[in-house]
């Protein structure tokens, strides 16, 4: 197995040839649940107790954190975390005293181990944010109205991007603990600072941003802004490592401008959307609202085909019910089946998904 998805990744991440045919190739869906995992763990290790001194921080130190959300033992895809990032509260959520806590955690840098190295082919990088958690970002989540993205990306094609992403993406305070750099800033300086430690030493290098609803606007953003600017290529160098997005359930990110910045970049950028076909998210903002634009290639999959699920209209915009379906959709002439082993009980991680017939009670998949 190890050889085939060591092959597929290299596929993927040289030439941005993506498997869009139903069924999905197993491999390819292993694939998919392996980065859509890493996501969803910055949740599952976000502390939400409002009363904790660490409130909207992770529970657990970045060298300890795969091993603590269940993604080392056993998982042949080894990472190591070397950077937590944050992201800063908004004004709008201090004039509205929302849960307002200066800083949230929002994602993380990692890199594969050298035994992760030898199951991927290459020493991947990895980039992942997560979704929105907190009352003020939902704030960030509704500011449809599009600004300039000149800071990011220069003048040229006046990108514009969506206004409450880019404050999450750019926003810092000198008097902030973790954001007097912006998540932006934390991000592109520590994948700066791996791409040139494994260059010098003679590496074959990929880079891989992934994210989940906010997150995976976000992980857009972030994957344009690097091959944009040069991050992906190491100090000195014109020659870029290739940059991968996995975005899953992503609303829209910008318009037109920034439609014609990626399309400029697709020789080291590659951008994959998977979509729920009932998640009425990525629908979001509306192509009429400001002339919003998608970018990249677009995977769509349909739980409503699931046999397991209580209620196979509810929660299309979970990313636990994603996965699951990823692991089994055969597309809609074919019948749903589990071609990739996945634990059913993941589905009632965070909701009650799951028929009753199989006694998993809420929870119950942590």
């Amino acid at each position: 197995m190890e050889q085939t998805i060591t092959g597929r990744i290299s596929v993927v991440q040289r030439t941005g040839r993506v498997f869009l045919d139903h069924p999905i190739n197993t491999d390819f869906r292993r694939y998919l649940i392996h980065y859509g995992e890493r996501v969803g763990a910055i949740g599952d290790a976000f502390n939400y107790v409002k009363a904790s001194d660490s409130y909207a921080l992770s529970r657990y130190p970045p060298e300890e954190f795969f091993m603590n959300v269940n993604l080392q033992n056993g998982n042949p895809f080894k990472y190591q975390v070397t950077k937590y990032f944050y992201l800063k509260s908004d004004d709008i959520a201090e004039v509205l005293e929302l849960d307002l806590v200066g800083s949230a955690w929002i994602g993380y840098v990692a890199v594969t181990t050298d035994e992760g190295q030898r199951v991927l082919g290459r020493r991947d990088i990895l980039v992942c944010w997560r979704g929105t958690l907190l009352a003020s970002e939902w704030v960030q989540d509704f500011r449809f109205d599009l600004t300039p993205a000149s800071d990011i990306f220069g003048a040229t094609n006046n990108p514009k991007v969506h206004h409450g992403f880019h404050n999450v993406y750019v926003a810092k305070s000198s008097k902030s603990k973790y954001n007097k750099t912006s998540a932006r800033e934390q991000v592109l300086a520590e994948v700066r600072r791996l791409v040139d430690m494994y260059a010098r030493n003679g590496e074959e290098v990929s880079i891989t941003v992934a994210g989940h609803s906010l997150g995976a606007a976000l992980a857009t953003l972030n994957g344009v802004d690097m091959v944009a600017n040069g991050f992906n290529k190491p100090s000195g160098s014109d020659i870029g490592f290739p940059v991968t997005v996995f975005a899953y359930a992503s609303p829209r990110v910008g318009d037109q401008g920034f439609q014609d910045v990626f399309n400029g970049l697709t020789t080291d950028l590659h951008v994959l959307r998977i979509k729920n076909s009932k998640d009425n998210i990525p629908r979001l903002p509306p192509v009429f609202l400001l002339g919003y634009q998608d970018v990249g290639e677009k995977l769509e999959i349909d739980s409503i085909k699931s046999p397991y699920l209580k209620d196979p209209k509810a929660e299309p915009h979970n990313l636990e019910l994603y996965l699951h379906t990823i692991a089994g959709y055969q597309g809609q002439e074919e019948e749903f089946k589990l071609v990739v082993d996945r634990d059913i009980a993941l589905l009632n991680k965070s909701l009650d998904l799951l028929l009753d017939k199989y006694n998993i009670p809420l929870n119950g998949g942590m």
